[in-house]
């Protein structure tokens, strides 16, 4: 029975530390991470969540405190470790901008969805920051306009230089004209 026990314990221990480790990857790789508690929230509004957050390029998770303070030590979001109190979650994505956004209108579906606030880069975000961030276009909506306002002047330049030869044709055109009607 004890020898039960100590296996049992070292079993937690090692899925501890694996939990620490993925945490750790995730902070250390994340563009935003945002911190919301999610009590009142059904498994299967749950799962429903993290589909939304998918379909949004970033991802959800739900945390348990301890591993997730533990998981901050090193890297760039540490100053988030008193967050994390509570039924705590976290939202994060590559994208500055994405899991900000897909946090924002999950919350504003769901009332027992609440932000906390987070981080972007090592910068520390409160709630009313979060939102803010969530307001921004997203870094694809950011290269279409990029692409946009780069592809805008070559259109402008090859109709500035059509215009010449359109106006040289006409005057031409109106000249023959002319020429025809004098004969």
């Amino acid at each position: 029975r004890e020898r039960e026990r100590w296996l049992a314990g070292r079993m937690k221990q090692a899925r501890e530390v694996r939990l620490v480790d993925e945490l750790r990857a995730t902070f250390e790789n994340a563009g935003v991470v945002v911190v919301a508690h999610y009590q009142g929230i059904s498994a299967s509004g749950a799962t429903a969540l993290r589909r939304g957050m998918r379909a949004a390029g970033a991802s959800f998770r739900v945390t348990k405190n301890t591993l997730a303070r533990r998981a901050l030590e090193g890297t760039p979001y540490l100053h988030m470790a008193g967050l994390f109190a509570g039924p705590t979650a976290i939202a994060w994505s590559d994208d500055p901008v994405a899991a900000a956004k897909a946090a924002v209108a999950a919350a504003g579906d769901n009332p027992h969805l609440v932000i906390l606030g987070g981080g972007l880069r090592g910068a520390a975000l409160d709630e009313a920051a979060v939102r803010n961030l969530a307001s921004l276009p997203s870094l694809d909506e950011l290269r279409a306009r990029l692409i946009g306002v780069l592809s805008a002047p070559a259109t402008r330049i090859a109709g500035v230089l059509q215009a010449p030869a359109g106006q040289l044709a006409r005057v031409l055109k109106a000249h023959a004209d002319a020429r025809a009607e004098a004969a």
